[in-house]
C-alpha cells in the first residue's frame, strides 16, 4: 500500500517510527515532513499529505502531531479525506469499519508509541463495513456536493466555461465555496497546455469533474 505521511514538530518522532515500521512491513511511504523536531506550522505539512491521498497518488495517509486534533481539521478541510483521530484500537477499527477513513490522524503526546504503532496495525488491516454505514458516508459525499451546489454526488458533473480574449472567466457554477477553486484549475489546466482564446475572440470548452 501506498501511505503518505505529514506531520509538525510535535509528531516527527512518532512519523519517523512508524514510517520504518511501515516500510519494514512492505509498504511504500511518501513523507511530506517535516524533517525534523525544530518548530513548524503544521497545515503545510498535513495538507499536501492529505492531498495525495484525495487525488489518489497515495492510498492511505497518517499525519502526526501533538494531539492530532489541528491535524485532523486541516487533512479534512480537502475534498474526498475522512480523517479520523485515533487513540485505541477501538477508534481506529471503527474508524475504519465505520466512516470508511483514508487518513488516520494520531498524537504523539498522548498516547504511548507502542499503542500507536499497534493502531496503525489495525488501522491499515481492517476495512470498510459497508451496509448502513455506507449509506452515512454518502451522506458525508453528498454534503460535500451540496456546499458547490451539485445536485447528487454519483457519476461525473460536467462544468460548461469560457474564456474571452481579455481573459476574463465565466461558468455555470457561480454561487459555490468551490467556485473560486474550480476557475483556478481551469486557469492553470489551460495554461499546461497553452490553449489561448482567438484575439479578439472567445471559446467555450466544459470540464468533467467527480465530486469526492
Amino acid at each position: 500500500m501506498k501511505i503518505a505521511l505529514g506531520s509538525d514538530h510535535a509528531g516527527f518522532s512518532y512519523k519517523e517510527q512508524i514510517k520504518s515500521f511501515l516500510t519494514s512491513a512492505g509498504h511504500e511511504v511518501c513523507d511530506f515532513g517535516t524533517c525534523s523536531d525544530a518548530p513548524v506550522d503544521y497545515p503545510g505539512f498535513i495538507r499536501p499529505a492529505a492531498e495525495a491521498v484525495a487525488r489518489g497518488e497515495c492510498e492511505r495517509g497518517i499525519v502526526f502531531g501533538g494531539s492530532g486534533n489541528g491535524e485532523a481539521i486541516v487533512a479534512n478541510k480537502v475534498r474526498g479525506v475522512r480523517c479520523a483521530l485515533c487513540w485505541s484500537l477501538d477508534t481506529a477499527r471503527w474508524a475504519r469499519e465505520h466512516n470508511d477513513a483514508n487518513v488516520l490522524a494520531i498524537g504523539e503526546r498522548t498516547i504511548p508509541s507502542a499503542l500507536a504503532l499497534e493502531i496503525v496495525r489495525v488501522w491499515l488491516t481492517t476495512d470498510f463495513s459497508g451496509g448502513r454505514h455506507a449509506a452515512r458516508v454518502r451522506a458525508i459525499l453528498q454534503s460535500r456536493a451540496n456546499a458547490l451546489g451539485l445536485e447528487d454526488v454519483s457519476g461525473n458533473v460536467a462544468i460548461g466555461f469560457s474564456i474571452a480574449a481579455d481573459g476574463a472567466f465565466s461558468g455555470r457554477i457561480d454561487r459555490s465555496s468551490g467556485n473560486f477553486e474550480i476557475d483556478g484549475a481551469i486557469r492553470r489546466m489551460l495554461a499546461s497546455v497553452s490553449m489561448p482564446p482567438p484575439p479578439g475572440g472567445r471559446y467555450s470548452a466544459s470540464v468533467t469533474i467527480r465530486v469526492r
